[in-house]
C-alpha cells in the first residue's frame, strides 16, 4: 500500500517546516552534465531548475549545502574502482570537471578547495551557502552533514541534483533515518520517475515542483 503526499503532508511528524529547511544539491558538477566526462542523462536539463530553487533559497536566507563527489585514492566506491583504475578523468580533485556546474555557483562563490572538502571540511561558498564532499553515495554516510545541520536548526532537507536512483536516494533515505523532514524536488533531479518518487514516499518523503517549493519558503 503506498502512502500518498497528500497524506504526508496532513501528518504532523512528516510536514515540512519550511521556515527551518534546508537546500541539498547533490553531485551536479560538470564532469555529471552532458559533455563533461562522465555525463548522468537528463541532468543539464533540470540544471536551470534547479539554479531557481537556489535563487529561492538564497532569497530568503535559507541554508544551502552543495554535496559533491571528489574521486581520490582508493576511497571509492567498488563499482567506480575500475573505472578510475582505468584512468577516467572523472571529478578528480581540483580538475575542473570536479567544479560546480557554472548556473548553480553563487555570485562571487570560489573555486571548490579539494583539499578543505577532503578534510572534511565544509567550504563556505556564500552567505548560509557552502560545499562539502562525501566519500560515498550518502550525503550523510561518515560525514558531519547532520551535526551541521543540527547546528543551524534545520528540521526540513530539500534534495536536488544529479541521478536520483544512486546520490539524491540514498540522500532522502539518510535524511529520513535520521528524523528529517524530506521534501524531493521532483523536477530539479535528474533520473527521477515516478516509482522513484513513490518509494521515497514510502519512507516519508514528500516530492513537489521546485516552483511549490520556492513559494514554501
Amino acid at each position: 500500500m503506498s502512502v500518498e503526499p497528500a497524506a504526508l503532508a496532513a501528518d504532523p511528524w512528516t510536514r515540512p517546516e519550511w521556515d527551518r529547511a534546508a537546500l541539498l544539491t547533490i553531485d551536479t558538477q560538470v564532469d555529471f552534465v552532458e559533455g563533461g566526462a562522465s555525463p548522468i542523462p537528463g541532468t543539464a536539463a533540470v540544471v536551470p531548475t534547479i539554479a531557481r530553487l537556489l535563487e529561492a533559497f538564497r532569497a530568503a536566507e535559507r541554508p544551502i549545502i552543495h554535496v559533491i563527489r571528489l574521486y581520490s585514492g582508493d576511497d571509492i566506491d567498488l563499482p567506480r574502482r575500475t573505472l578510475l583504475a582505468s584512468g577516467a578523468p572523472v571529478v578528480r580533485p581540483g580538475s575542473p570537471g570536479s567544479q560546480l556546474a557554472p548556473p548553480l555557483r553563487p555570485p562571487g562563490a570560489p573555486e571548490l578547495d579539494a583539499g578543505k572538502l577532503l578534510a572534511g571540511e565544509f567550504q563556505p561558498l556564500g552567505p548560509a551557502e557552502w560545499a562539502m564532499w562525501k566519500p560515498r553515495w550518502g550525503a550523510f554516510h561518515r560525514t558531519g552533514l547532520d551535526g551541521f545541520l543540527r547546528g543551524l536548526g534545520v528540521s526540513t532537507v530539500v534534495v536536488a541534483g544529479c541521478n536520483f536512483p544512486n546520490c539524491p536516494r540514498a540522500a532522502v533515505l539518510g535524511a529520513s533515518e535520521r528524523d528529517y523532514r524530506v521534501v524531493v524536488a521532483a523536477d530539479a533531479i535528474s533520473g527521477v520517475d515516478g516509482r522513484h518518487l513513490e518509494e521515497a514516499a514510502r519512507l516519508g518523503a514528500l516530492h513537489a515542483p521546485a516552483e511549490v517549493i520556492a513559494a514554501s519558503i
